[in-house]
């Protein structure tokens, strides 16, 4: 007989596993499933008797668990290689960690059935034919089963809590979380000698444990946040990592806000990691704008001489730029980011989801580097003037887009030029508008007047506009820019701002820019849309006629 095909507007192409304690209902609710989706079903323990001709128990008792196991691993791996199916599987095989990772790579959709102790012991009292349960209290067994399976059942694309239901209730509700289940795209940034994924989707804080066990070299780590991002999402982040068996040694918070980024903070927050007790295999996990991922990260790299990262990025500016590529640090009174080091993350979680509790003026500031994205890719920017509006109003779809493709462009070029060390080019592009911007930026003060965002978004402006007075791009790219700017309500021209800037006094920020070579100023400057590169040559004496003509004071 023919397996049968998923039915049509299902929209399931690929196998379902249900993993769960013993008890948890996946054979039950496995054969509804199946049904419904119009998908063959097994289940992997009576396969493996069926093969081997054996109980599990006479398997466990001959052989011992090592070959049970590998057996187990056997016969599943090669059900997924089939067509699409539901398989319920034993309550010890996605602990194995050679079979979980042939589930993995199968492509197949992993469901736990989460199930309480007191729902699951009437259901297993007649398992005592079971190895697991022989001459054993079972309220005992499962309790042990829970401490050890649970961290790693974590690890699943779904989690569905089942209740005291019928199994026809539970598999519609099975079913209805399958079908509303988006995987979070990964985007590999491979660097010369690792390799980490940034993962964007929704949802990913309450998996946090689950995505973040396979990256870190243990399940403990040390949260930092900002007042205002933890009052939003750190239980969710908690409950995530607590889901899959992490501690969380020390959870630390600053005052919101740019100020943050100063040496001040950053010793404090050291001294309150030691105190707190971490070591070597404590991961520094980063929630929050990119302040917070800034300081985080110089914080990981400096402790102990060096912690693992992780980066949770909670704006739209730092899901599209600051979390990816070990760029960390702080401010000084010279300028932005002068005291630093590049310490890349283990992983970057971007939950799109968060953006939705952002203010529009948050928003619009994180949008100006996917504009930047745009002017750096080419193809990007047309999407930022037909659909950027879209990403602003907060339409999760257009966000989603958005954040993939600039982490896209990023990874790339970090890839590339992890250090920004190429002579010209490579990873310095990422600067564009930024030369200019982070001068305005300092100029404020940070005192909330400009965010980075929005400083970025007027220095995209005035690196166009130098780009034509050079004679490098078509005279009318700048008013492109800037008119696009405008519309999606970003600062666009200097002179829009309450205040007037001394031109010697931006041109001094230029001076001390990281980018400066040999004394010359370095500017990032635009041919065309995709067409970046870096000039060393740009007459200072032109880049003050501009500024002037911007409104800034002689």
């Amino acid at each position: 007989m023919a397996p049968a095909t998923p039915r049509a507007g299902t929209g399931i192409g690929r196998s379902i596993v249900l993993i769960g304690l013993p008890g948890a209902g996946k054979s039950s609710v496995g054969k509804r499933l199946a049904q419904m989706l119009g998908l063959p079903f097994h289940d992997a323990d009576l396969e493996i008797e069926a093969a081997a001709g054996l109980p599990i128990t006479e398997i466990f008792a001959r052989y011992g668990e090592p070959h049970f196991r590998e057996g187990e691993r056997r016969v599943i791996a090669r059900l997924l290689a089939g067509p699409p199916l539901v398989l319920a599987t034993g309550g010890g095989a996605y602990v194995d960690p050679e079979t979980r990772r042939a589930i993995r790579e199968s492509g197949a959709l992993t469901v736990w059935l989460r199930v309480e102790i007191p729902l699951l012991l009437p259901r297993v009292s007649n398992r005592a034919t079971r190895p697991l349960f022989l001459q054993q209290d079972p309220e005992a067994v499962l309790q042990r089963l829970r401490a050890a399976r649970h961290p790693i059942y974590a690890e699943a694309d779904l989690t569905v809590d089942c209740c005291d239901e019928s199994p026809e209730d539970t598999t519609a509700r099975v079913q209805r979380a399958i079908e509303g289940f988006s995987a979070p795209a990964r985007l590999p940034v491979a660097l010369s000698g690792r390799e980490y994924d940034v993962v964007v989707g929704e949802h990913l804080l309450e998996r946090a444990g689950g995505l973040l066990s396979g990256a870190l070299p243990g399940r403990r780590v040390a949260i930092i946040s900002d007042a205002s991002v933890a009052a939003l999402h750190l239980p969710a982040l908690r409950g995530g990592l607590e889901a899959a068996g992490f501690t969380i040694g020390a959870s630390l918070t600053i005052p919101p806000g740019e100020g943050s980024k100063s040496l001040a903070s950053f010793g404090r927050v050291l001294e309150e990691l030691l105190a707190a007790g971490i070591d070597r295999n404590t991961a520094v996990v980063a929630l929050g704008g990119g302040v917070v991922g800034d300081l985080a990260g110089f914080v990981a790299a400096s402790a102990l001489r060096g912690l693992p990262f992780v980066q949770v990025p909670t704006t739209l500016l730092a899901q599209v730029d600051s979390s990816v590529g070990g760029k960390t640090g702080i401010n000084l009174a010279s300028g932005k980011n002068l005291a630093g080091a590049f310490w890349q993350p283990r992983i970057v979680l971007a939950d799109t989801g968060v953006l939705a509790t952002l203010s529009p003026r948050e928003l619009r500031a994180g949008y100006a580097e996917v504009a930047k994205h745009g002017l750096l890719q080419g193809p990007l920017w047309d999407w930022c003037e037909a659909e950027g509006a879209r990403a602003v109003a907060g339409d999760a779809a257009a966000l989603r887009h958005a954040v993939l493709e600039s982490c896209r462009l990023k990874s790339a070029v970090v890839a590339a030029d992890e250090r920004e060390e190429s002579a010209e080019g490579g990873r310095a592009l990422l600067n564009l508008g930024h030369t200019f911007g982070h001068a305005v930026e300092a100029e404020c003060g940070y005192d909330g007047s400009l965010l980075h965002g929005e400083a970025v978004a007027l220095g995209l402006g005035l690196a166009a506009r130098l780009s034509a007075r050079l004679g490098f791009c078509e005279a009318g790219l700048p008013g492109r820019v800037e008119a696009h700017l405008a519309a999606v309500g970003l600062p666009a021209r200097l002179a829009e701002l309450p205040r007037r800037f001394p031109v010697e006094r931006l041109m001094a920020r230029m001076r001390k820019d990281k980018k400066v070579r040999e004394g010359r100023m370095r500017f990032v400057l635009l041919r065309a849309p995709g067409q970046a590169f870096t000039w060393s040559e740009v007459p200072p004496a032109e880049v003050e006629s501009l500024l002037r003509d911007e409104g800034c004071l002689s």
